[in-house]
């Protein structure tokens, strides 16, 4: 029987599977666009994989998309060991690298091996942006919180007492990597937001 049929595979999938309904509980800073409440890092990862369903079209390179979507769905899940550091907090990035690298080998790990091991890579991939999969996935992580606070009069970004070069500085570079498109238009709606 090949491993991925056996009993013990699936029974280590479904403790991966039970282990990760914990990002559900990992809240974000970003507010929802209703404001109701803020969302989870699970609501983020899907939003984000949808993002990359409907943008695709807008990368400037050619895309792989179940791989993009396979980073977005995976790049928050060290957070429920490590915690959401929000970009617009300053935090000691050597000990949330370190604390992160630990959560990717204790989530990955409860996967059967060849299944950890692929996406151990994969986030990897997407944390050192060594792909334009990896690229453009990065560009779609800081492009829905953007949206997210253009469309709450400002969210995180008021909180933070975040201004509009600090926004270009934080955002631009990472966004326009996976499509400068997608940067020209949405910089527009960050000037619009900081002109009322």
């Amino acid at each position: 029987m090949p491993e991925s049929l056996n009993d013990k595979t699936l029974d280590k999938q479904l403790d991966f599977l039970r282990e990760i309904d914990q990002l559900k509980s990992v809240i974000r800073k970003s507010p929802l666009i209703d404001r109701s409440r803020r969302e989870n890092s699970a609501e983020h990862s899907w939003h984000l994989a949808m993002y990359a369903l409907i943008l695709k079209d807008s990368s400037d390179q050619d895309i792989n998309l179940d791989r993009v979507i396979k980073m977005l769905l995976i790049h928050d899940i060290v957070e429920i060991d490590a915690g959401d550091h929000p970009l617009h907090e300053t935090i000691d990035n050597s000990h949330q690298d370190e604390a992160e690298r630990k959560a990717a080998e204790r989530i990955f790990g409860l996967l059967p091996t060849s299944q950890g091991e692929e996406l151990k890579a994969l986030w990897y991939e997407f944390e050192a942006a060594e792909s334009y999969d990896a690229v453009f996935a990065k560009s779609l992580d800081r492009l829905q919180p953007l949206i997210h606070n253009v469309a709450t009069n400002g969210g995180t970004w008021v909180e933070g007492n975040v201004g509009h070069e600090q926004v270009k500085q934080r955002y631009g570079s990472v966004i326009s990597a996976g499509s400068k498109r997608i940067w020209s238009l949405v910089q527009k709606l960050v000037s619009q937001h900081f002109q009322k």
